[in-house]
Order: structure tokens, then C-alpha cells, then sequence
């Protein structure tokens, strides 16, 4: 008997139908029933109590229970109602684990005590779509070549599922793919696989990897799934070329770029993988040598470097080409060209080259004459390369472009060798690069001389003492003159321009060395007789024409103190003491004498002071010492002697002095006599007086003669005299003296025997006119005419004597 019983309280498992057979003998009976699996606990099954028809009321007495399959309880009664449940979850899937058929069942044993019966029951599971496929790997790699052929099938892991039936694996689905599909297959066992397909074929270098993913579903209502991620790698073949970045590069580089330094880094690419894309470069065959000399290719890395200096000067432009070849079997390759351009430094100094020079020139070269020319270059480009040339602005020259880079040295200036002998011209060159860069180059100008300088004395005027009593021959001085010239226009020659005075040339006085202008004197000279000479001493060059020039010399006689000083007053007719009366009677401060001394010197040396070397009663007489007047101090007392003895020294001022004296006997006489005022008015005696009448007439007769003489030679002379200019002094014809302005200026060289001078000598007894020859006679002498005015002048150096004199006529001889 079966029984089948419904539940429609399980859920979301539906209507399940239970078939219950109860067989009441208890050795064939098996009670059936059916249920889904994975009911929850506690879900009713059935009625046991009454499906086995026993009583519920005696189920606790009688202690029913079920048997315990593999340790597991799966299934209960309640004693109390008789309602068998589920006492733990039932999975279908871990109870039958074959595969091999769709019906599972589960068989235990009731067993009742009091009477004791076993009833058998048989619990059949029905399954349910509670699992779905089931892949073995979630993740399925396949490595495919990119060169396998399209229509390739490749076997992938298929799914399972625990369920069976309608609930097992129903069929698969493939995600989009361009190049792979799925093809469904059907094993013995009902089980379904699929295989993969290639249905267009891979690009490595398109996509590499390829991810797909394959669902499996079951046929339950509703349905399940499983899912594998299918990695498809695509395993490279050498099929690509290695390509640059780009065909054709234009490199910029720095001429004298440090070796080493990195130009480019070249890279190739290939679109493989592994050893088919990995690169080794190299120069093609269309590279230079010279550019392979002169840099470096990292075969591994594509880098080029410098690998030699670089010379924009020598190579602009390097072209070269270079290869890229992969590792793979049956290598492929890729090129490049690459066009490096040298960037010009300015690295290169600008050069000046002297095409032509003309050294030495002569001074007087004429302005704008081309003397040197240069040419200027630079080796670099552009600014770099352009060159300025200059010289100094303080030279007399001028640069003058005359062509491409052509340059002309010409003289712009008047050139004086004299200033400046030669010229350190420096040319300096200068580019315009950035910083510039410079050279010079210097050439040494000499100028030649032309003879354009007259010599030059030092001084216009020379004035020359000389000491008289020189010993002939001796040197004078040194008169040198100066010409800037050079050689033979500098040599001098000098010579005295010859004058004549009074028949006498100066070349008979002075003599000149004609090399070295040193002025000698011929002759000795006497300042009493010659105090001063003026000629003209000329410098010739020996240039051609020569130049000349002169100069005056003033020689001036210098006196020296040779003359002793003679007494001329008081009168000594015979021997040198002088014997005067005195009235006894005279008053204090009453002239006794007067002593007068002359000297021919000049006026230093022929100053005369006077003293008393002895005297008889120094109290009784004073002398004056310049004017040499003899005075009493007082009145002659009866006590004093009647013979006074006087002796007067008369002294020079020269260096040694030099002196003269005279001793004066008075005697006092106790006749009255008339004052010394009244004297002149006495006649001297006849004799005395006699004598010096004649010496009067011939003196004052030699006189005028000498001076008639010496106003027609001076007039002469003067109208020869050639015209000098305002910067010489006046000269003469004559030897010249300094005089007073109240002495006649004429003055005579003349061979007379005699150098006659005019003295007055004052006396006690009157005036007196003295001739006094000059001991040191020669054979010529200067003879000074008489004054021109009515009187005399107190002392005067002319050239014939010291006077001194009274504003008297010179001519009488008593007033």
C-alpha cells in the first residue's frame, strides 16, 4: 500500500508528495517518502504514528525512536503526535555523491518496543537547484602564438555542478570577442564542455593579452551560473620592424663641446617582446668616417656623445645614419638620419695680417700718404667673424678701408722726427661676439731726418768774464750749440764771424774750436788798456743745404788789482817827503794838506782810504780817510814842537790791498798868513808854475787831437755797422766802457806811447793839473777824451782814469 502525502507549508520548495506504504508485516513492509532536499529544521514529513498505524498514545510507552545514519540524525518523531520532522538540514548533494543517477534515497529503521517491531523506511530526496556550475580553476591561461591560423581550437576546463537533471550544467556563454568563440560538446556521461575557438587571427602588438570569460549555466528554474576568467596570452613572433621616433632629426650643437658630452639619445622602438624587441644600434655604411671619428654610438642604449673635439671651422655639418636592429630570429631593422648642424662659437681671435709696410720714412712725408697696409679676419660666423680695427687716436695716422676687409695706413698728420724719432703703431682687432674677442699686432715706424732744425744755441746772449793778465791760450768758455737733427745735419761746425777793430780781427783776440765750440783767448788782456769785447760766434750743421745760426758773446775784462796807488797831491818835486809851513797861529779844524792818491783799477780795486802810519802828536792833527784831508784838531800850543812829521798811507781796496806813502814835514812859522780861503788867490812859484803850464798846453792839445780822432772813427764806424736786432744788445766798433753820462763816450785803441789822464790836485797853495803815465805801458792803449761839459764829475771808470775834481774848470791853475 502507498500512501502519498502533500505538504504545501515547505516553502519556497512548493507542493512536495509524500508516498507512504504501510506494509504491516513487519518483514516486507517499507514505508517510502519524498522530499526536497535542504528543508528546514523542524518541517513535518509525515504522520509515522499513522502512516505505521500505531497509536499515538502509547508512542512514549512503547519509546520510539530512529536509527542514526552516519552519525547523523537526520530525521525525529514526536512521541506525542507522531509527526516525523527534520531534525537536520538534508543536503542531497553530500548524502549522494555519485554522479551516476538522478535518484537519491536515504533508508533508516523505526523501532517501537512493548511489543518490539522494526518498520523500514525509505526517505527519498528529491533534488533542488541549490548549486550552481562550477569551474575547477576560476582562472584558465592559454598561451597562443600570434601566428597560429584562425579556425585553432583550444580545450578549456568545463564546469560542473553538484545538482543533477534538468539542475546540472545546461550549456555555456562566451563574452564578446573579435577573435575567440565557443563551440558546446556533449560527453558519454551527458556532461557539457566547451572548446575555444580562434576565429580571426592575433596581433601581438595590438593586444597582447586577450581576457575572457566563460559562463556556464545550469537548467534549473531559475537557472544558475558559474563563471572561469579565459586569459588568452598572445606569445610574440619577430614580425615587427624596431622604428624611431622619427625618420630624420636636425641636431643643434656647440662647437668645442667637452668630449663626452651627450648630442642625442636615439630611440627605437619594436612592437615585440623579449629578445625580438630588444635593440643594438649601429652606423650604417652611409656614415662618414670622419663623423664616426668624431662621435660615439652606444650600441646599447642609442646615445651619441662627442667623441673628439669639434671645429666649426674645420666640418659645419655631420650627417649620418643609423640602424636599429633587434635580437630576434631573423632580425629586423629600422634607420634614421640625423643631421647635426656645429653651432660657430666665437672661439677663433680675429687676426691682422701687415700685407705691406714702409718703414723708415722720411719726416717730412706729405700728409695722407699710404705707409702701411693690413688686412683683418676671423674664422668664426656671423657677429662672431665681423672684425673692428683701430689704432690709437693720439697717433698722427688714420685707418682708410680700401676694400673687403682691406685697411690703409696713412699719415694724417704732419710728422716732426725731432718730437718724436718713432712710432709704436698697435693695431687692434676686435670681433663682435659675445664676449668679444681681441688681438693686436704692433709695428715700430722710424722716421728719417731731414735736415729742417737750425742749431740752437742755449742761450741768445752769452757774457763771459775773463780776468785780465790770462795766460794766452787759455779757455774761456764753452759755447755748444744744440741741433735736434740727426748725422751729418746734426755735425756742427763753428766758427767767429770776423769783425775788425781799429785794424785788429777778432780771430787775432779769440780762437774757437770748430768741433766743440770752446772759445780760447789768443792774447792777455790788460783791463786798464781793453775792458770789453762783443763778436758773433756761428753754428753751421753739415746738412745739405746747411742751416746756421749765431749768437753774441759779450767778453768783459775783469780787473784785477794790479796797479799800486800813486800820490799825485801834495806835489813831491824830489823824493817823497813834502815840507810844509804852517802859521803857528792857525785855528782848530783849519786844512793843513791834502793828500790825493790815484789808482788805475777799477772802481773796487781803485777805492783809496787813508791813515796816518805815523804821526808826531796824534792830538794835534786828524786825517779823513776817504777824502784825505789833513786838519788840525787844535791850536798849535807854545809846547808843541815846531817840526811836525806826517807820513800818510794810502791804501786800496783790492785783495791783496795795495799802498803808497808819503811823509809830510810842517814846520810852524810865526808869520801871519792869509786863510786857507785866501790861498788860491797867492801865485805858486815860478818855477813850479812855469813848468806845469807847459805840461798843460801839450796835455790839454793831446787831448783835443785824441778826441777829434776818436769822433771821426766812432761816426765811421757806425755808419758800417750793420743793423742788429732787438734782442742783441748795442755794440760797438770800439772796445766799450761804462762811463757817466757826463763823460765823453769816445773812446780810441791807440799805439800812442802814453796813457795821458787829467787830475786835479788840490793844494794848500791851489789847483794843480797832474800827467801820470801808466806804469804797465803796452803797445796799445785806450785813451778817454776830455768831459764835454763845463766840469768834471767826482770819480768815473772810464777807461783812463779816477777823477776827482771840483765843479771848477779843469783848465785853471789858480783862482
Amino acid at each position: 500500500m502507498e500512501a502519498h502525502i502533500s505538504a504545501q507549508h515547505w516553502g519556497r520548495y512548493g507542493s512536495v508528495f509524500l508516498l507512504f506504504i504501510a506494509v504491516l508485516n513487519t518483514a516486507s513492509a517499507v514505508t517510502h517518502y519524498s522530499i526536497p532536499e535542504e528543508m528546514e529544521e523542524g518541517s513535518d514529513v509525515a504522520n509515522l504514528a499513522a502512516d505505521l498505524g500505531l497509536d499515538v498514545k502509547t508512542l512514549s510507552k512503547r519509546r520510539i525512536r530512529l536509527d542514526v545514519i552516519a552519525n547523523k540524525k537526520y530525521l525525529d518523531v514526536n512521541k506525542e503526535t507522531g509527526q516525523l520532522y527534520i531534525a537536520e538540514r538534508i543536503d542531497r548533494e553530500l548524502i549522494c555523491t555519485a554522479k551516476t543517477s538522478t535518484s537519491c534515497f536515504l533508508k533508516m529503521e523505526a523501532i517501537v518496543e512493548n511489543p518490539q517491531r522494526i518498520f523500514y523506511i525509505e526517505l527519498e530526496i528529491m533534488d533542488i537547484n541549490d548549486n550552481a556550475p562550477n569551474f575547477r580553476r576560476d582562472t584558465i591561461n592559454l598561451d597562443i602564438s600570434e601566428a597560429t591560423q584562425a579556425g585553432e581550437r583550444f580545450s578549456v576546463n568545463n564546469a560542473v555542478d553538484l545538482d543533477v537533471g534538468a539542475n546540472s550544467v545546461k550549456t555555456y556563454h562566451l563574452s564578446d570577442s573579435d577573435h575567440f568563440n565557443i563551440e558546446i560538446q556533449t560527453g558519454r556521461d551527458g556532461s557539457k564542455f566547451a572548446d575555444l575557438i580562434l576565429t580571426k587571427a592575433l596581433d601581438r602588438e595590438q593586444q597582447a593579452v586577450h581576457n575572457l570569460i566563460l559562463t556556464a549555466v545550469d537548467g534549473g528554474v531559475p537557472t544558475r551560473s558559474g563563471t572561469a576568467s579565459i586569459t588568452v596570452r598572445v606569445l610574440d613572433t619577430n614580425d615587427n620592424a624596431p622604428k624611431f621616433d622619427k625618420d630624420n632629426y636636425k641636431i643643434d650643437i656647440m662647437e668645442n663641446s667637452p668630449i663626452g658630452n651627450l648630442v642625442v639619445k636615439l630611440n627605437a622602438t619594436d612592437l615585440d617582446e623579449g629578445t625580438n624587441s630588444e635593440i643594438l644600434y649601429s652606423y650604417s655604411l652611409y656614415t662618414s668616417e670622419k663623423t664616426q671619428l668624431t662621435f660615439d654610438l652606444n650600441t646599447n642604449n642609442g646615445e651619441i656623445t662627442v667623441k673628439e673635439m669639434i671645429n666649426y671651422e674645420d666640418f659645419r655639418i655631420y650627417d649620418m645614419e643609423v640602424i636599429a636592429t633587434d635580437k630576434g630570429p631573423n632580425s629586423l631593422t629600422g634607420q634614421c638620419k640625423l643631421t647635426i648642424l656645429v653651432t660657430d662659437m666665437n672661439d677663433n681671435h680675429p687676426e691682422i695680417s701687415i700685407k705691406s709696410f714702409q718703414s723708415p720714412v722720411k719726416e717730412d712725408i706729405a700728409v695722407d700718404t699710404v705707409i702701411a697696409v693690413v688686412s683683418v679676419s676671423d674664422k668664426d660666423s656671423g657677429d662672431n667673424g665681423i672684425v673692428d680695427i683701430r689704432i690709437s687716436d693720439k697717433l698722427p695716422f688714420a685707418l682708410r678701408e680700401s676694400s673687403n676687409n682691406y685697411y690703409e695706413l696713412v699719415v694724417s698728420q704732419p710728422l716732426d722726427r725731432e718730437k718724436v724719432p718713432e712710432y709704436e703703431i698697435t693695431f687692434t682687432v676686435k670681433d663682435r661676439g659675445s664676449p668679444p674677442l681681441s688681438d693686436n699686432e704692433t709695428m715700430t715706424l722710424e722716421l728719417l731726418d731731414v735736415n729742417d732744425n737750425v742749431p740752437q744755441f742755449p742761450q741768445s746772449f752769452y757774457t763771459i768774464p775773463v780776468m785780465e793778465n790770462n795766460a794766452p791760450g787759455a779757455l774761456l768758455s764753452s759755447l755748444t750749440a744744440f741741433d735736434p737733427d740727426l748725422h751729418e745735419n746734426q755735425y756742427l761746425v763753428y766758427f767767429i764771424i770776423e769783425k775788425e777793430i781799429v785794424n785788429t780781427s777778432m780771430s787775432m783776440l779769440f780762437s774757437i774750436n770748430p768741433e766743440n765750440g770752446n772759445l780760447y783767448a789768443l792774447k792777455t788782456f790788460d783791463y786798464e788798456i781793453e775792458k770789453e769785447f762783443i763778436f758773433h760766434i756761428e753754428a753751421r750743421d753739415s746738412g745739405v743745404p746747411p742751416l746756421r745760426s749765431n749768437v753774441t758773446v759779450h767778453i768783459i775784462i775783469v780787473d784785477q788789482n794790479d796797479n799800486t796807488p800813486v800820490i799825485v797831491s801834495p806835489w813831491r818835486a824830489h823824493g817823497s817827503v813834502v815840507e810844509e809851513k804852517i802859521p803857528r797861529s792857525t785855528d782848530k779844524g783849519s786844512l793843513v794838506s791834502k793828500v790825493i792818491a790815484i789808482d788805475t783799477d777799477s772802481v773796487q780795486n781803485s777805492r783809496i782810504t787813508y791813515q796816518f802810519l805815523q804821526v808826531t802828536d796824534a792830538t794835534l792833527f786828524s786825517l779823513d780817510q776817504y777824502n784825505g784831508e789833513i786838519r788840525t784838531m787844535r791850536m798849535f800850543s807854545y809846547r808843541d814842537p815846531r817840526h811836525q812829521r806826517l807820513v800818510v798811507i794810502a791804501k786800496d781796496n783790492g785783495d791783496p790791498a795795495l799802498s803808497a806813502t808819503v811823509t809830510i814835514k810842517l814846520s810852524t812859522v810865526e808869520t801871519a798868513v792869509k786863510a786857507y780861503s785866501d790861498m788860491t788867490e797867492v801865485p805858486l812859484e815860478y818855477d813850479i808854475f812855469s813848468d806845469l803850464n807847459v805840461y798843460l798846453v801839450i796835455g790839454l792839445g793831446s787831448v783835443s787831437f785824441l778826441l777829434l780822432i776818436t769822433i771821426l772813427v766812432t761816426c765811421v764806424l757806425k755808419c758800417q755797422k750793420p743793423k742788429l736786432s732787438k734782442a742783441a744788445p748795442p755794440s760797438r766798433n770800439s772796445v766799450i766802457s761804462e762811463r757817466n753820462s757826463t763823460i765823453a763816450d769816445s773812446t780810441l785803441v791807440s799805439n800812442d806811447a802814453y796813457w795821458y789822464s787829467l787830475f786835479l790836485a788840490e793844494t794848500r797853495k791851489g789847483k794843480l793839473v797832474v800827467r801820470q803815465p801808466v806804469p804797465k805801458a803796452g803797445s796799445r792803449y785806450i785813451v778817454s777824451s776830455l768831459p764835454r761839459s763845463t766840469g768834471l764829475t767826482e770819480t768815473s771808470d772810464s777807461a783812463a782814469s779816477t777823477l776827482q775834481v771840483r765843479q771848477n774848470s779843469p783848465f785853471d791853475l789858480t783862482k
